[in-house]
């Protein structure tokens, strides 16, 4: 039987741990560790899991996922290094830290997979990617990628990509909500009461969103089918292009997967 420790009970090892429940594995199977107590009797009493210290839960587990924010993982490392079983697998859904930096900091050999997942893991719709380490196998990877079935897609990139989906994905559900509270503000100046405004927009990315997903086609032709030539569609599209959405679109993604690389190696 898998055992899982979650090293880190903030809302990202929450949402992990939910989802696996959701998808039939047992309280037993999975231990919570954090450095905040309450924090752990808040979710121990919700979701009916163990908890205990870093280095228990890592002793207890054959796959240790650490979800700590970046600038606490040289203190959780240590911890999770001195009771690692030999063979465990480690997973870091830390942002911006390589696999050569987790793979120098744990015995010799230890397999570890980077993920770099996304918010609307939270409602079971995340996207993740996956990197393997150096000595870890399909097999880890399949592994890892089972987990995270339990919360969105997976696909897996090589390291080197995860920088553009950190810009991309990881980032990218901010850019998302930008676009949305921008319609809504248009929508209330328009003269819609805002809770008519935000019903409007939020069905509309929403639907749109399935559509793209479910139909296959490209986004340029579904734009094109919204568009008639001389209408509103084409009116609004044009001043988009004359401000150059678009090119920022590009141009803010550049700076995140830039500003990405900046933090792995600080």
């Amino acid at each position: 039987m898998t055992s899982l420790a979650v090293i880190g009970a903030g809302v990202m090892g929450e949402t992990l741990i939910a989802g696996l429940l959701r998808a039939g594995w047992a309280g037993d199977q999975i231990t919570a560790a954090d450095r905040h107590a309450a924090r752990l009797e808040e979710i121990a009493a919700r979701h009916g899991i163990q908890v205990a210290a870093t280095a228990e839960a890592t002793a207890r587990a054959d796959t240790v996922v650490l979800v700590v924010k970046p600038q606490d993982i040289g203190e959780v490392l240590p911890q999770v290094a001195a009771t690692l079983r030999p063979g465990s697998l480690v997973v870091s859904l830390c942002a911006g830290i390589t696999t050569a930096k987790l793979e120098a900091a744990l015995p010799a050999g230890t397999p570890v997979v980077r993920v770099m997942p996304n918010t609307p893991a939270q409602v079971d719709e995340g996207m993740a990617a996956i990197s393997a380490g150096t000595t870890a196998t399909a097999e880890h990877l399949e592994h890892v990628s089972a987990l995270l079935d339990a919360v969105g897609k997976v696909v897996v990139v090589p390291e080197k990509y995860q920088d553009a989906v950190t810009a991309i994905s990881g980032s990218g559900p901010a850019y998302l909500y930008f676009v949305v509270e921008a319609m809504i503000d248009a929508g209330v100046m328009l003269g819609l009461p805002r809770d008519t405004a935000t019903t409007l927009v939020v069905q509309t990315m929403y639907g749109s969103a399935k559509l793209l997903a479910e139909s296959g086609l490209h986004p340029t032709v579904l734009k094109e089918r919204v568009t008639s030539p001389g209408g509103t569609t084409a009116a609004a599209l044009r001043e988009l292009e004359s401000h150059k959405v678009k090119a920022a679109f590009i141009t803010a993604m550049e700076a995140a997967r830039d500003r990405s690389s900046e933090l792995a190696k600080s």
